[in-house]
C-alpha cells in the first residue's frame, strides 16, 4: 500500500528573509554603493576627482588603524589607546627629524615607542588579568601625556629639502593614487592574509570564539594576545607617521578621539565586540562608509556638529541589521 501522505511544501523565504540571510559584507557593500550613488546624483562636487582623491586619502588613516583593531576585537578585546598612540608616534618622529635624525631611524624609533604601548597593554591583560578596557584606557592617557611633554603644547613643523622624502610618504602619490591609500591597501592585504589564510589567523578567531576551549586545546593564548595588541599599536603608529608626513606639522592632540572612529569602522563592518566574528573586508567597507558619510554631510552643508549623530545612527542600524540577520539564520 502506497504511503499517500504528502510532505508539506517548504516555505520559500520572502524578500526580507533573503536580504537578512545575505553575508554581512554584501549588505554593507550594497549600502555603501547606494550611498555613493545618491551622493553622486545629488551633489556634482562629490564626483569630482579631487574630492574622490580626498576621500581615499582621508579614510586611509582610520582604515589603517582599523586593521589592527579588527584583530584585537576578534580576540574579544578592545584597544582604546590607538588614538593616543597615533599622536604620540607622530610627535616622536617629528621631534627627532627636527633635531637632525635620519628619516629611517626616526621612523623606527617612533614605531618602537608605539610597540611599547602595545606591549604594555598586552602584558597587563595577560599577566595581570586586567580587563582590556583598563590598561588601554591607562595607556591612552600615558601616550597623550608623553606627546604633550615632547611638544610642550607647541606644534612641530617639518620643512626643508632634507625632509622631501619623508613629506612624500604621506603627501605624494603614484600615478595619481595617494600614497596613504596605497599603504592602506598593502596593510589591509597583509591583515587579510594573516587572519584568513594562516593558521595563526584561525587561532585568533578561536580565542575570540571560546578562549577557555582554546586554552584547553593547547593554544598559547597569552602570547597571541600580546602580539595582537602590539600589531594594533604598530598600525596606529604607522597612521600617525603617514599623517604627520601629509600635514608636515603635528600637535600633541593629533588622533584625539579617533579611537572611536576606528571602533565604529570595525563594528559597522561586522566585527562582534564579544569576539570571534568579523572580517578585514568588512572593516575596509566600514571605514569607507564612515568617510563617504562624513564627506557627503559636509557637501550637503550639514553642520559638522551633527556628524556624530549620523555616525551613531549608522552604527545602531548596522548592529540591528546584523542582529536580525543572525536571528533569521537560526530559523
Amino acid at each position: 500500500m502506497k504511503d499517500e501522505s504528502v510532505a508539506p511544501p517548504q516555505a520559500h523565504p520572502n524578500v526580507r528573509q533573503r536580504f537578512f540571510k545575505l553575508p554581512r559584507e554584501i549588505g554593507i557593500l550594497g549600502a555603501l554603493l547606494l550611498m555613493i550613488l545618491v551622493l553622486a546624483i545629488q551633489i556634482p562636487q562629490f564626483r569630482e576627482i579631487q574630492n574622490l582623491t580626498n576621500i581615499t586619502r582621508n579614510f586611509s588613516f582610520v582604515g589603517i588603524v582599523a586593521m589592527g583593531m579588527t584583530a584585537v576585537i576578534l580576540t574579544g578585546g578592545i584597544d582604546l589607546s590607538v588614538g593616543s598612540t597615533w599622536g604620540m608616534t607622530a610627535v616622536i618622529v617629528a621631534a627627532l627629524l627636527t633635531t637632525g635624525w635620519p628619516v629611517p631611524l626616526a621612523i623606527l624609533t617612533g614605531l618602537v615607542g608605539a610597540a611599547g604601548i602595545g606591549l604594555i597593554n598586552g602584558l597587563c591583560i595577560t599577566r595581570l588579568n586586567m580587563s582590556p578596557f583598563v590598561p588601554t584606557l591607562a595607556t591612552l592617557s600615558i601616550a597623550r601625556s608623553l606627546a604633550l611633554i615632547i611638544t610642550r603644547g607647541r606644534p612641530i613643523s617639518i620643512f626643508g629639502d632634507e625632509y622631501q622624502f619623508f613629506l612624500w610618504i604621506g603627501g605624494g602619490d603614484v600615478f595619481g593614487v595617494p600614497n596613504p591609500f596605497i599603504i592602506f591597501l598593502l596593510i589591509a592585504g597583509f591583515f587579510w592574509m594573516l587572519l584568513s589564510r594562516t593558521v595563526w589567523g584561525r587561532y585568533v578567531y578561536a580565542v575570540g570564539g571560546n578562549e577557555r576551549a582554546a586554552r584547553l586545546t593547547g593554544l598559547r593564548v597569552d602570547r597571541l594576545k600580546i602580539i595582537v595588541y602590539i600589531l594594533s599599536a604598530l598600525v596606529a603608529g604607522i597612521a600617525g607617521i603617514i599623517q604627520v608626513s601629509y600635514l608636515s606639522s603635528v600637535t600633541a592632540d593629533l588622533g584625539t578621539g579617533n579611537e572611536l572612529a576606528v571602533i565604529a569602522a570595525t563594528v559597522i563592518g561586522g566585527a562582534n565586540l564579544a569576539g570571534g566574528e568579523g572580517t578585514i573586508i568588512g572593516t575596509v567597507i566600514g571605514a569607507m562608509m564612515l568617510e563617504v558619510l562624513r564627506n557627503g554631510l559636509l557637501l550637503f552643508g550639514i553642520d559638522p556638529y551633527w556628524q556624530g549623530v549620523f555616525v551613531g545612527a549608522v552604527i545602531i542600524l548596522a548592529v540591528s541589521v546584523d542582529y536580525f540577520r543572525k536571528l533569521l539564520r537560526r530559523e
